[in-house]
C-alpha cells in the first residue's frame, strides 16, 4: 500500500498534465432554435395550422464515435420555433444552416442557380448556396451509384436515363416542394471516439443540391439553407455515417422545456439508467410506435384498441418538428372528457378561440392529473400537466391554461410533438429498432456511450465543446475522459 500511493500520484499527475497540453478544439456542430421577435406570438389555432403544414411535410412514402450537437435557443410553444444546425460541406468547407427534420431522410442544400431559393432570412442568419464547382472534392452522383439505387426503394431518389444523373423531387402536403440532383462531398465535424476528441474529421456523404423550391420554402421569414433529414432510410446522414463506421446507428436528444431553452443532440446513445424502451413499428417510413392505451389519473381510458393500430395512414408518430401534440379523434374525445371530469369541481372550464381552456389561480400540478401513454413492451411515457397544457393568457387575475393536445378530425394519426418530448431524454436506436425515453433536466450534461461493440463503456460529457470554448473547458472535457483511466490505474496498484 505504501508503494502504491506515489505511483498513483505520478500517473494521475501525468494524465492531468496531458489534459492541460491538449487544447484548441474546433467547435462541434451547433444546433440552434429560432427565437422570433415577441411580435410573432401565435394563437393555438395558428400553431395547429403550422403543425398541419408541418405534417404535410412528412414524406409519404455499428460501431464508431459520437458527433455532438449542443442545442441553443428558447422553447416556447407560442413563438414560431424552428430547430436548425450549422454544418460544413465541401473543400474548402463552407457553412450552411439546415433545419432538423425527423420526418424525412435526405439532407439537401440550396444550390447556385436555384430558382425560388430565398435570399435572406428572418432568423438573422446569412444564407449560402452550395456550388459544386467551387469544391475540389465534390462530384455528381450517377444513376449507377449503389446509394442512388437504394434511394429508389424509398422514393428518396430518382434517375434520368438521358443524363445518368441521380436526382430527387420532394413534394410536401402544404403545397411546397423542392427538386434537384445529388452530390457527393465531404461533411466536416468533430467526433469523440474511445475517449478521444478527433478534430477536423471528415466523411464523404451524398446530399441533395436543390435547384428549385416552391411554396413556403421560398419564404424568407424563417428561411434556412436546406433541410437535414433525420429519418431511418438509407440516404439519411445518420445511416450513411453509420455504414462508414463513423458513428453508431443511433441518435439522441434532450430538449430543455423552460424559458432558458437549449438542450443536447448527438449522433450517439445518451446513457441513463432510467430509460425505458419500446419497439419501433416495422416497415414504416416514420418513427412509428405501438401505442396501446392512455391513462388519466391512473385510470385507463375506454378507447377501442383499433384506434391506435398502425398502417400506411394510421398510427403514432414521434416528431420533434411538431410544436403541439395530436390525437386521433376517438382518443381525443375520451382524453378531453377524462381531464374535464377530473378538474371540473376545482377550476372553471372556458372556450378560448375554439380551444378548451381552464381558469386557474393555483399551480396546475395541484389540480391536473398525470397522463400516461402506454406502449408495447410495458413502456409508459408519463406526462405531467405542463406536458399537455399550455398557458395562453390571463383573464381577471386567473391564468388560462389550454389543452395542448389537438384533435385530428376523421383520421387515425397520433403525433407526439415538442410539447410532450421536452424535458426528457429520447434515444432513437435504429440499430435495435427501438425508441427510449426518461424524464431529465435537459439543462444538465448527459453521458454518451462511445464504445458500442466492446465490453468497456466510456462516457463523455456531451454538449460542452464550442467555438469559443476556453482551454479550461477543454481541460475539463479531457479530465472527464481520464477519470475512469485514473481510477482503474489506481486500483491496479492497491
Amino acid at each position: 500500500m505504501a508503494a502504491a500511493f506515489p505511483a498513483w500520484i505520478m500517473i494521475a499527475a501525468f494524465l492531468f498534465e496531458a489534459a492541460l497540453v491538449v487544447g484548441g478544439f474546433p467547435s462541434t456542430l451547433l444546433l440552434e432554435r429560432r427565437i422570433p421577435l415577441a411580435s410573432h406570438e401565435l394563437e393555438l389555432s395558428q400553431l395547429r395550422e403550422r403543425d398541419r403544414l408541418r405534417h404535410g411535410r412528412l414524406l409519404q412514402s455499428s460501431s464508431g464515435g459520437v458527433v455532438d450537437f449542443p442545442v441553443l435557443g428558447t422553447y416556447d410553444p407560442f413563438l414560431v420555433g424552428l430547430y436548425y444546425t450549422k454544418i460544413q460541406l465541401g473543400s474548402p468547407p463552407r457553412e450552411f444552416y439546415v433545419q432538423i427534420d425527423t420526418g424525412s431522410d435526405v439532407l439537401w442544400i440550396g444550390c447556385n442557380s436555384c430558382n425560388g431559393c430565398p435570399q435572406t432570412s428572418g432568423l438573422k442568419i446569412e444564407l449560402n448556396l452550395f456550388d459544386p464547382g467551387s469544391s475540389s472534392t465534390a462530384s455528381l452522383v450517377p444513376c449507377s451509384d449503389p446509394r442512388c439505387r437504394a434511394g429508389l426503394q424509398s422514393s428518396d431518389s430518382g434517375c434520368s436515363s438521358q443524363t445518368n444523373q441521380c436526382s430527387y423531387t420532394f413534394q410536401y402536403g402544404d403545397g411546397s416542394g423542392t427538386s434537384g440532383y445529388y452530390v457527393a462531398d465531404l461533411l466536416h465535424f468533430n467526433s469523440i471516439l474511445e475517449g478521444s476528441v478527433t478534430t477536423n474529421s471528415t466523411a464523404p456523404i451524398m446530399f441533395g443540391c436543390s435547384v428549385l423550391q416552391t411554396g413556403d420554402l421560398t419564404k424568407s421569414d424563417r428561411a434556412v439553407d436546406g433541410i437535414f433529414g433525420f429519418g431511418q432510410q438509407s440516404l439519411s446522414v445518420i445511416s450513411q455515417l453509420s455504414s462508414l463506421g463513423v458513428t453508431p446507428r443511433v441518435f439522441s436528444h434532450c430538449l430543455k422545456g423552460n424559458n432558458g431553452g437549449g438542450g443536447v443532440l448527438v449522433f450517439g446513445e445518451i446513457v441513463e439508467p432510467n430509460i425505458v424502451y419500446t419497439p419501433l413499428f416495422p416497415s414504416q417510413p416514420h418513427y412509428n410506435l405501438d401505442l396501446r392505451s392512455i391513462s388519466v389519473g391512473g385510470q385507463v381510458l375506454s378507447i377501442n384498441p383499433s384506434v391506435f393500430s398502425t398502417s400506411s395512414n394510421q398510427g403514432t408518430i414521434v416528431d420533434s418538428g411538431t410544436t403541439l401534440a395530436y390525437l386521433a379523434e376517438e382518443a381525443y374525445d375520451a382524453f378531453m372528457s377524462a381531464i374535464t371530469n377530473t378538474v371540473s369541481q376545482t377550476v372553471r372550464p372556458i372556450l378560448s378561440k375554439g380551444n378548451q381552456c381552464y381558469l386557474i389561480t393555483s399551480s396546475v400540478n395541484e389540480i391536473f392529473p398525470q397522463v400516461s401513454l402506454n406502449f408495447a413492451g410495458g413502456a409508459s411515457l408519463i406526462l405531467n400537466p405542463q406536458d399537455y397544457l399550455v398557458q395562453q393568457n390571463s383573464i381577471g387575475g386567473a391564468a388560462a391554461w389550454c389543452i395542448g393536445f389537438q384533435k385530428i378530425q376523421g383520421q387515425g394519426i397520433t403525433i407526439l410533438g415538442d410539447l410532450v418530448l421536452k424535458d426528457k431524454i429520447f434515444v432513437y436506436d435504429l440499430a435495435n429498432q427501438r425508441i427510449g425515453w426518461t424524464n431529465y433536466d435537459c439543462s444538465m450534461s448527459v453521458n454518451v456511450s462511445t464504445n458500442v461493440n466492446t465490453a468497456r463503456t466510456e462516457f463523455v460529457n456531451a454538449g460542452q465543446m464550442s467555438n469559443d470554448g476556453s482551454s479550461l473547458d477543454q481541460t475539463r472535457i479531457m479530465i472527464t475522459f481520464l477519470i475512469p483511466i485514473i481510477v482503474i490505474t489506481g486500483l491496479l496498484f492497491l
